[in-house]
């Protein structure tokens, strides 16, 4: 059961990696504030942005799920 996790685990990373990567710049630096912060907060992204945007969320949370499944079956054994 370890191996199955830990191989969801290292597959559900790289993919975060990739979403993470894919995405687009909403900024020009830390502490700029510009119209991106319209759809940071509230807003709803649409096409390519509002995907990735949304499957980081998801990736994030499956990624937090695995990890605290992992650590239980760890410390259990």
């Amino acid at each position: 059961m370890n191996n199955v996790l830990m191989g969801a685990e290292v597959i559900v990373s790289i993919l975060l990696i990739v979403v993470v990567v894919l995405q687009s710049s909403k900024s020009s630096g830390m502490g700029a504030v510009s119209g991106a912060a319209d759809s940071s907060f509230g807003g709803k992204e649409r096409g390519l942005d509002g995907l990735l945007s949304r499957l980081t969320v998801i990736l994030g949370v499956i990624f937090a799920v695995l990890s605290l499944v992992l650590g239980a079956f760890m410390h259990q054994y």
